[in-house]
């Protein structure tokens, strides 16, 4: 039996475990499973691994993607440099391997929307997957912002700094945080959404509900809103493409 995992905490809103193994019945692959893990804290992590001696391949989800690293033998490159981690191989050595999934996952999903209009960037959030997100953005050469609570860089600004002017400014939006996500499906990020217009493009990395109030906001305005279901789709097609290879 090869196993194969989620690792996180509070999953039970998560779609992997749903997604692979749906994928491993339609495949036929009848000796593959995959399970949440859910850990109260990053050091339990070590006992998965003691604990599951057919594991071949992990997801990393919020809090762990950052933390996570320190445990791990060796880390691809790009991961390196984005500094979290979504995907874990189990290499034939025994050792394993950090790989971030999240950035082919976001960049081929929000490719097909993108236009002129959309030159500029705002990040909510500062986690794992934000840091992915500025990876992509960096590399289309779109400016970009970091919007925390407690900004800590050059690179981050305050919601507090964030007025109707400058949403209305920076036509690119994405939310990396969990605002919205069900059951909280009231909750939104702090800004001054009657900004928002036709010429936004609204990115919201929340998946459940499938629109958030963030996204139905900025789709009642004109905007484009897109959700981050496709991203998660891809971003798991590229770890099950890495585990196997």
């Amino acid at each position: 039996m090869k196993l194969f995992g989620l690792i996180g905490k509070q999953l039970s809103y998560s779609f992997s475990a749903n997604y692979f193994n749906e994928k491993f019945h339609k495949e036929n692959l009848k000796n593959s499973i995959y399970r949440d893990f859910e850990l109260n804290s990053i050091t339990d992590f070590q006992k998965v691994i003691r604990d599951n001696s057919t594991l071949h391949g992990l997801n990393v989800t919020i809090p762990y993607k950052e933390v996570i690293i320190p445990y791990l033998d060796e880390i691809d490159p790009i991961a390196k440099e984005i500094g979290a981690v979504n995907t874990i191989k189990f290499l034939k050595n025994g050792m394993l391997k950090g790989y971030n999934t999240d950035v082919i996952g976001f960049r081929n999903s929000i490719k097909p929307f993108l236009d002129p209009n959309h030159s500029r960037a705002l990040i909510f959030g500062t986690g794992g997957a934000s840091k992915a997100i500025a990876y992509v953005l960096k590399s289309l050469g779109i400016p970009y912002y970091l919007v925390s609570r407690d900004p800590s860089s050059a690179k981050e600004i305050s919601y507090h700094d964030l007025d109707e002017s400058s949403i209305a400014s920076f036509r690119f939006l994405i939310n990396c945080t969990p605002l919205g996500t069900y059951p909280n499906v009231a909750e939104i990020i702090p800004i001054e959404t009657h900004a928002i217009g036709k010429k936004h493009l609204v990115y919201d990395l929340v998946y459940n509900p499938k629109e958030s109030r963030l996204l139905r906001i900025a789709q009642s305005q004109g905007a484009i809103a897109v959700n981050g279901l496709s991203m998660l789709k891809i971003q798991a097609e590229e770890s099950w493409k890495i585990w196997n290879s």
